[in-house]
């Protein structure tokens, strides 16, 4: 008995580190690459686990997204939490939240830098989300936190032709 208890233990935190591993850490440099790189529609949420604002938009992404699989949609979360956070405390809570899309954490601490190479109108203030589609030449940004409705009326354009 002590045996499989033991055995349950090992296996947890394996897949508890397993899952850690997962999230990667990247610079502005790595994303901006990235999104240039996208042959399909993207969105890029930037959030942080101690903002309630954040925390209510994901599910509304993550549901429309998941509604529209088919369209090779993909979800991006970007986490801005502090370096203490990474990865340890922002996997926990991603796995709290039962968040299932991608999640990368920013490894950059000048916001004055980061924050115009997304979009040269970004204050730094999150919830912030960027819509891009390179096929269609798509691209909107929102800082501010979207209701359930205005995420769908994006993710349509985003779609648009």
């Amino acid at each position: 008995m002590m045996k499989f208890f033991l055995a349950s233990i090992i296996i947890s935190l394996c897949i508890f580190n397993l899952h850690a591993q997962e999230m990667k850490k990247i610079k502005i440099t790595d994303l901006e690459s990235y999104i240039q790189k996208s042959d399909h529609p993207l969105i890029i949420n930037f959030w942080a686990t101690y903002c309630t604002p954040c925390n209510k938009e994901i599910p509304y992404f993550e549901k429309i997204v998941n509604e529209k699989k088919d369209q090779h949609v993909e979800l991006l979360l970007v986490s801005l939490d502090l370096p203490s956070y990474f990865p340890s405390k922002i996997s926990l809570f991603v796995k709290e939240k039962n968040y299932s899309s991608t999640v990368w954490w920013l490894n950059e601490n000048n916001a004055d830098y980061f924050c115009p190479r997304v979009d040269k109108s970004w204050s730094g203030g999150i919830p912030s989300t960027l819509f891009v589609n390179n096929k269609t030449r798509y691209r909107k940004f929102f800082e501010r936190q979207l209701t359930d409705t205005q995420v769908e009326e994006n993710i349509k354009a985003l779609l648009k032709d």
